[in-house]
């Protein structure tokens, strides 16, 4: 079966609509299910559009591509955890821009075999592949790094900046080289270096600054399939490809104002460190440095007699899995006629909306969970603020420190909360690398333990009557 091309366009019309609804659904947690079955229909109704369209001519090889990228795709989304969300996205923008490079290789082969290359599209070819392979080799270096088989460190040497700026000017030598004399030597010479491009620009990114980088990569990602676009002249992957370009960098624009920083700061300036390490002493390590060390009992005194608790999610309890433990203790607490409220910075986690996602899985009301412009004047109201693994976002020294790292960037206000309890595994700095001020605080402690244990010890603590 086969449908016109005015069909087919209007399909791809509807589509392209439906993606429009989906991104606006996703922009509020209440709507974002509605999102996401929005883009699913267009998605199923553009991959139908395309199937039945004339220039398909043969579905042998079209079926085998799409059962087995089904079968790994089902096989992921089961066996992945939420904590490693943020690495999986970062894979799947490695596909697209291999995709894109694979689809302009593969045209240009076909094109030359039938003497039908011309200067736009040797351009659009050019185009796709560099933005491909730099969005390709990014992606593998931010997962390697999320993933923990590449350090969280920032690589920095010294030149990097003037290598990456000779990378560039070499890709775009190559390019016009490319465009002018149609030569194999040089798309493959400017295939190699945008891969190497790829890799340099990211291994110098510490992991205090990934959910930015994975953001970009989600631009780039959208760049290279509108370029694709153009290459297969498909009106809907370049409308798609800029929806997901623009998106994925006026994010990238909002996380690093939540940050204080520009995008260069964040690409260039290589600030973050691995924060992974023991806790075999991290009691005897607080007391070495002055900070106190409570037990669950302490801050069970402290909450269920509390009018206010405001909770702050962090990496610590998307590692722990402690949502679901939050959860329960949430709701013995309302029962006891407390308020609870959940506190989300935008770049808590290690990808935009890491947070919201992980509440959203426990079943935590909306209306409980408010962003930092939303929650912050509320914490000098709160009896108790409870930090559950949590550090640069919580950190005063962005505001009175300024030879912090971090200086100028917005924290959630939990230092004006009457009482504070961080959850910690050890005494270790956030991915940022930087002390956290907010612990030796007079109303601060620390419990020591795994956040999804400690948060069910809380829970059973409130059963029993507290004290």
């Amino acid at each position: 079966m086969q449908i016109s091309a005015n069909y087919q366009a209007l399909a791809y019309l509807v589509s392209a609509i439906l993606f429009i609804f989906a991104l606006k659904g996703l922009t509020h947690p209440a709507t974002a299910r509605r999102g996401n079955y929005y883009g699913m229909a267009g998605m199923a109704l553009a991959i139908i559009a395309t199937l039945v369209g004339a220039e398909v001519q043969s579905y042998g090889l079209i079926i085998a591509g799409v059962a087995a990228g089904a079968v790994i795709g089902a096989a992921l989304a089961a066996k992945v955890k939420m904590t490693a969300m943020p690495q999986l996205v970062a894979a799947l923008h490695s596909f697209v821009g291999m995709a894109a490079v694979l689809v302009a290789i593969g045209t240009y082969v076909n094109r030359a075999a039938a003497g039908t290359l011309n200067p736009v599209l040797m351009t659009e070819l050019a185009v796709g592949i560099v933005i491909g392979a730099i969005t390709f080799s990014g992606s593998v270096i931010a997962f390697g790094k999320l993933q923990g088989i590449i350090s969280g460190k920032p690589v920095v040497f010294k030149g990097q900046h003037l290598l990456n700026a000779a990378l560039g000017l070499a890709i775009v030598a190559f390019g016009v080289h490319f465009g002018m004399t149609e030569s194999v030597v040089s798309l493959a010479l400017m295939t190699l270096i945008s891969f190497v491009l790829g890799f340099t620009l990211i291994i110098p990114i510490g992991g205090a600054d990934m959910p930015v980088i994975i953001s970009m990569l989600n631009s780039y990602s959208g760049w290279a399939a509108a370029a694709t676009g153009f290459t297969l002249q498909n009106n809907l992957l370049i409308i798609v490809g800029a929806l997901v370009g623009f998106s994925g960098a006026i994010l990238s624009y909002i996380m690093c104002r939540a940050m204080n920083r520009s995008i260069i700061n964040v690409v260039f300036g290589g600030f973050g460190s691995d924060s992974s390490a023991g806790t075999s002493s991290a009691a005897a390590l607080a007391v070495e440095k002055g900070v106190r060390s409570a037990s669950v009992e302490d801050a069970i005194y402290w909450m269920e007699d509390a009018g206010k608790v405001i909770i702050i999610p962090g990496y610590g309890m998307a590692v722990a899995q402690a949502q679901h433990a939050l959860k329960e203790f949430m709701d013995l607490l309302i029962e006891r006629g407390v308020e609870v409220k959940f506190a989300i910075h935008p770049v808590a986690g290690r990808m935009p909306g890491h947070m919201n996602v992980l509440l959203a899985e426990a079943d935590i009301p909306y209306d409980h969970v408010l962003e930092m412009d939303e929650i912050n004047p509320e914490f000098p109201t709160a009896d108790v603020a409870l930090v559950v693994g949590a550090n640069d976002v919580t950190n005063p020294a962005a505001k009175t420190d300024p030879s912090s790292p971090i200086h100028g960037m917005p924290i959630l206000d939990v230092s004006k909360a009457k009482q504070i309890y961080v959850i910690k595994r050890s005494m270790n700095p956030g991915y940022a690398g930087v002390d956290n001020l907010l612990y030796y605080q007079d109303n601060c402690a620390l419990i020591f333990g795994d956040a999804k244990a400690v948060c069910e010890g809380l829970a059973s603590a409130l059963k029993g009557g507290g004290h």
